[in-house]
């Protein structure tokens, strides 16, 4: 699948908070309300879209990727990271197209953050992700619990590394 990025717009922000993802991955469903739009439009969020200009997911970079029981583990302790969240349309998820979006959005913050790694959290749950964030070429860095949604949840910190001679193009 072929990925183009490019800035959140409002159009694009208020389709992704209607999504809807099946249990147990509602966990990752919006509210579909005006706080979910603006928080897409904060300029962390960059929308995903196929060749043919379907919105197929978003990626996020900074302060909103992160997951708040990361502090108190030490995730975002080392300041040579970016922390990178993404997102896919719940109508492509489990079709084998998870590891090329991933890529996609590992060269996007690459190239917008050059020389960082990439630093994600994922619900521990969510063993079909922590696949291909392995794939990927992420190592799992700790475990952390987090209250989301007024639940306590589980979370595997992982980090990438590019090669060194991938940093200097």
């Amino acid at each position: 699948m072929e990925i183009q990025i490019q800035p959140m717009t409002r159009e694009a922000a208020a389709r992704i908070s209607t999504w809807r993802y099946p249990a147990p991955y509602d966990f990752y469903s919006m509210a579909a309300d005006e706080e979910d739009i603006l928080e897409l439009m904060n300029g962390d969020y960059a929308a995903a879209s196929d060749s043919a200009g379907n919105l197929v997911g978003f990626y996020c970079t900074g302060n909103s990727a992160r997951v708040a029981g990361g502090y108190g583990a030490g995730l975002y302790e080392d300041d040579t990271c970016v922390d990178y969240g993404l997102g896919m349309n719940p109508e492509l998820t489990g079709q084998g197209a998870g590891l090329d979006f991933v890529k996609a959005g590992m060269a996007y913050v690459s190239d917008k953050f050059l020389g960082k790694g990439i630093r994600l959290a994922v619900a521990k749950f969510n063993q079909r992700a922590a696949k291909v964030y392995s794939r990927a070429g992420f190592r799992e860095t700790c475990e952390f619990s987090s209250m989301v949604g007024g639940r306590n949840v589980l979370f595997i910190g992982m980090v990438y590394r590019f090669p060194e001679d991938a940093r200097t193009t």
